[in-house]
Parts: structure tokens; sequence; C-alpha cells
């Protein structure tokens, strides 16, 4: 079920691929049930998620993918478009390719998955992702990316519900851990940490690919569904961005995302 025109942000000539914002967005939380439609400032969540990512520039579409039938109404009044997923999904990642496949997308058209928590999301990060895809030729070594933000604020770096990420000289993740990764054995060891921002950039095709992988053993016990596409050998390109994205994880995530808001 979908609804909305798709329309694009800008007329645009004829283009070799598309770049899509998919937001996955659903309503059941064990910790925050109903997240996406918390008021913020007077505007649901999931509608500021949208309007920041319709303002990337490199964005030719944006869309709400929800099983939930309260979502996809507000994102209709809002004019967003959405589209009904299927409630089995796995992961966030799963109900994007599903998404993507109903839209009809080619394989080369490039996904962004946009997390539907993070309401202060900087546009120019999406613009960032999906750089990496956007050679041509393309670089058949990875067909997936992901930002990282270099963490300043020190509780992060033990906080579990901040995922951490280490990369190797050519940017490519070894390893995403709720833990604190790389651990500083010694206390004069100085290594700069590094926060998953959970924002990604994939093929058409990947995300075909990605959705008929097995569940991963490292992604069951992170919860981290990142990890899958590590376990099967993929490769992901990790992006360092300078724009940190605050995400809403409890009703009280509210209250810092106003004062960060101003």
């Amino acid at each position: 079920m979908f609804t909305g025109t798709f329309t694009d942000n800008r007329q645009r000539a004829e283009k070799i691929m598309d770049i899509v914002a998919i937001i996955p967005s659903r309503y059941g939380s064990t910790r925050f049930e109903g997240k996406p439609l918390a008021l913020i400032a007077g505007k649901p969540m999931i509608r500021m998620v949208y309007e920041r990512a319709k303002q990337a520039e490199g964005m030719t579409k944006v869309v709400v993918a929800t099983d939930d039938q309260r979502i996809f109404d507000v994102v209709r009044d809002f004019g967003g478009n959405v589209v009904m997923t299927l409630g089995e999904n796995r992961s966030g990642t799963d109900r994007v390719a599903e998404t993507a496949e109903k839209m009809g997308l080619k394989l080369d058209d490039i996904v962004v998955n946009v997390q539907g928590d993070q309401p202060l999301i900087d546009p120019r990060c999406l613009d960032e992702v999906v750089e990496p895809l956007k050679s041509e030729p393309r670089n058949p070594e990875f067909e997936m990316s992901t930002l990282a933000f270099k963490i300043v604020n020190k509780d992060e770096i033990t906080n579990p519900k901040d995922v951490k990420v280490v990369f190797d000289a050519s940017g490519n993740a070894l390893y995403f851990s709720r833990s604190p990764i790389p651990f500083r054995r010694d206390d004069s060891a100085c290594s700069d940490i590094y926060k998953h921002l959970g924002i990604y950039a994939y093929t058409r095709r990947f995300l075909e690919t990605f959705r008929k992988l097995p569940s991963g053993r490292l992604e069951s016990v992170e919860k981290l569904e990142q990890l899958r596409a590590l376990e099967y050998g993929h490769k992901i390109r990790v992006v360092v961005t300078e724009y940190d994205s605050p995400e809403v994880d409890l009703p009280e995530d509210i209250e810092k995302v106003l004062r960060v808001k101003g």
C-alpha cells in the first residue's frame, strides 16, 4: 500500500540512478512505544526526520516505510510519501529492502536508510553517506556505506545504547559493538573512538543480497543488523562526518533533543 506522488526534490534531467531516502518506522518498542509519533516542539518526530531528509541536496525521493496504520495516516496527513510494509521484517534494513522492491527501484539505484529516531539529523549527512557509492565506475569492493562521528562526550564511550565502530586504513568497517572499541588496555594509549550514527546507504542490488542472508550470530548477540553484512564477508565503507545526530531511545531523550534544538 502506497500513498504519495514521489515528487522529486527538484526538476532533474535524465539520470543513471535515483538516490532514495527511506525511513523505516514502527510503532512498537519495548522502551518507548509509539516513538515515531511522539511530539517534539508540537511536531511528530517522524515528520521532523522526513522534513530534514527532504532538505538533502542529493535525494531524489523520500519515503516512510511502516507496518502501522497510525504512522501511515500521520505521514499521509502531512503530505509525505509512505509505503505500508509487512510486519515480520527482521530489521529496519529488511523493511527498507521490501520498500525498495515495492517502489520498483533499479538495481543500481542508491537507497539511504534514515533512522526515524534522529529528529535533528543534518541533511548534509545523507549526501555524505552516498558519496562512496556514486563513483563511476563504481568500486566493486563494497555496495554499502555508513556514518561515524568522533566521540566528544565521554559518557557515550561506555553507554551501550551508543554503538561504536572501528575501521581499517581504507575506511572499511572491522566491527561494530555496544562495548567500547578499541579497548584501551593502557592508560597511556591514545586513540579516537567513533560512534556509529546508524545511517546507511546501499545499492538496491545489495539490499536484495542482504535480505536473503540468514540472521548472523553476532547480529543476534549485539542486536546490530549491520553485523549481518560483516559476518557474511561483505564490506561496509565508513564515512566520518562532523555532524552528530542524537537519537531518541527513551521519553526523557526528548528533553535532551529540545535543549540541542534550542
